[in-house]
């Protein structure tokens, strides 16, 4: 069991929960991720690492509640316990040794960028951090970001930082030149507006794939990715790949493919929490 310990709202529908495992926290790295187990028989759900604190034995996990299984776990208060967290999974983020990296996040995957920017500025890069909300209130991460480099936000209504998308960001600071690599996380279409934008000046670029996973262990093939045609698995030869390489088209195709099935178990789950409140 691994209880919570903290609980912070992020945005509307980002959740931070801080849970004691001192295994994980004591060996994870920079790019990796855990499968949560909410409860016996409940779905395993994949989330990457954002911070650990390896004195207390824990770590933090940013959730998005999207589908009934998220909703659950974001519904879990200080003092309740997840049954089953199995990590680190994946490879490490293979960090620079030095020059500029520029970190794009969108929505949550801003989190995920943030301890591969601490561990870029911790190596001595240079890091400037590009990321973006529909809205002030949407954005996260900020100012932790801020302690590792610079900050770029971008909001769609304007709102906050600048207006727009972080795309239009990336493109300014890459034509400018002098950006060594870029890492972009977030929503499939954005990390594919990204890789396209970087893809003419040569400027290397590192995504983070989301796709549908269940072991975690490369066993089942349900987070199988296309990459330069050739078949990989997100859950032990990623999370990150070239984005150059990545067929995007094939990503958002596997990730559509239960939309119906997740859009009925949340449909239950709601009515299902309305009756027991």
């Amino acid at each position: 069991m691994h209880p919570i310990v903290s609980k912070a709202q992020l945005s509307p529908n980002v959740t931070r929960l801080v849970v004691v495992a001192p295994r994980i926290a004591e060996i994870r790295q920079p790019g990796q991720f855990v499968i949560v187990r909410r409860g016996p028989g409940a779905e395993r759900i994949p989330l990457t690492i954002a911070d650990v604190d390896k004195a207390a034995g824990t770590i933090s996990l940013v959730i998005q509640a999207i589908g009934a299984s998220t909703h659950e776990l974001t519904s879990l208060q200080v003092g309740d316990a997840i049954t089953d967290i199995a990590g680190p999974l994946g490879k490490p983020t293979h960090l620079m040794a030095g020059g500029h990296a520029v970190c794009v996040g969108g929505g949550v995957g801003t989190a995920v960028a943030y301890p591969i920017a601490q561990a870029l500025s911790r190596s001595g890069v240079k890091v400037t951090s590009v990321i973006g909300g529909r809205s002030k209130e949407w954005v996260i991460y900020e100012d932790e970001l801020r302690a590792v480099g610079d900050v770029i936000v971008c909001t769609d209504d304007g709102s906050y930082g600048r207006p727009g998308f972080v795309t239009e960001a990336l493109k300014e600071l890459v034509e400018a030149g002098g950006v060594d690599e870029v890492f972009a996380i977030g929503p499939v279409p954005m990390m594919r507006a990204c890789s396209e934008l970087t893809r003419p000046f040569g400027v290397k670029t590192t995504v983070s794939l989301n796709s549908i996973m269940i072991d975690g262990t490369g066993m089942c093939g349900g987070c199988r990715v296309s990459i330069d045609g050739k078949s990989q698995y997100a859950c032990c030869d990623g999370p990150e790949f070239d984005g150059h390489a990545v067929d995007f088209r094939q990503l958002a195709d596997r990730l559509n493919t239960y939309r119906e099935f997740e859009q009925a178990a949340l449909e239950r789950w709601q009515t299902s929490h309305a009756e027991a409140h």
